[in-house]
Parts: C-alpha cells; sequence; structure tokens
C-alpha cells in the first residue's frame, strides 16, 4: 500500500493550490482520508478529513479557506486551498485510515509529503 501526493509548490499569499492524493495497492477499503500539515519547528496539526466518502472535518486555521474531497471508486482524496496565507507554508502529509487485504484490522497510512510554500 502506498500513498502519493502531488500539487504542492510555490505560491503568492491569496492564491490557490490544489493537492491530490491516491492510495493503491492491495486494499480491502478505506475508512477515512485526510490531509495533516508540519511547519518547521511546530508539531504535525490536522488539516481536513474525510470519512465515509462525505463526512469532512477541518481544522481552525483552514475553516472557511479550504475544501477536502474523496473519491472512494479511485481512493483519492484532494484538498482545494484558496486564499493562502503565509503562515500555511508546510509539508502536507495525505493519511489514510484503511485495511489492507493482509488484515483485517485498520491501520494508519502516510504518503512521503509535499512541500506548499507561501509566499511573494
Amino acid at each position: 500500500v502506498q500513498l502519493v501526493e502531488s500539487g504542492g509548490g510555490l505560491v503568492q499569499p491569496g492564491g490557490s493550490l490544489r493537492l491530490s492524493c491516491t492510495a493503491s495497492g492491495s486494499i480491502l477499503s478505506i475508512n477515512a482520508m485526510g490531509w495533516y500539515r508540519q511547519a518547521p519547528g511546530k508539531q504535525r496539526e490536522l488539516v481536513a478529513t474525510v470519512t465515509g466518502g462525505s463526512n469532512t472535518n477541518y481544522g481552525d486555521p483552514v475553516k472557511g479557506r479550504f475544501t477536502i474531497s474523496g473519491d472512494r471508486a479511485k481512493n483519492t482524496v484532494d484538498l482545494q486551498m484558496n486564499s493562502l496565507k503565509p503562515e500555511d507554508t508546510a509539508v502536507y502529509y495525505c493519511k489514510a485510515v484503511l485495511v489492507p487485504r493482509s488484515s483485517w484490522a485498520p491501520f494508519d497510512y502516510w504518503g512521503q509529503g509535499t512541500q506548499v510554500t507561501v509566499s511573494s
């Protein structure tokens, strides 16, 4: 099982970026997918999650600016980030809580991370 992220980069304040993450491999089911971020010197924090394909949860700093969406048929999760601020600069990690075909229990899987830099 692996998670592959794409879409990070450099953007000016007020701009937008879209991150995508695809889970692949021997997957029985996916319980939830989401995004977390970690800025230098800070702990990893919740950005947004989607559970059951439609139930969403957002971290307070991104509410009203970011939108998460999942496609259960494609095992993907996207994060649309609007009105970006310099404090959104971080490495963004995709996470999936999924049941691999080798197990009946769910496990956490993480992507390798993608850098988002908001700067003028």
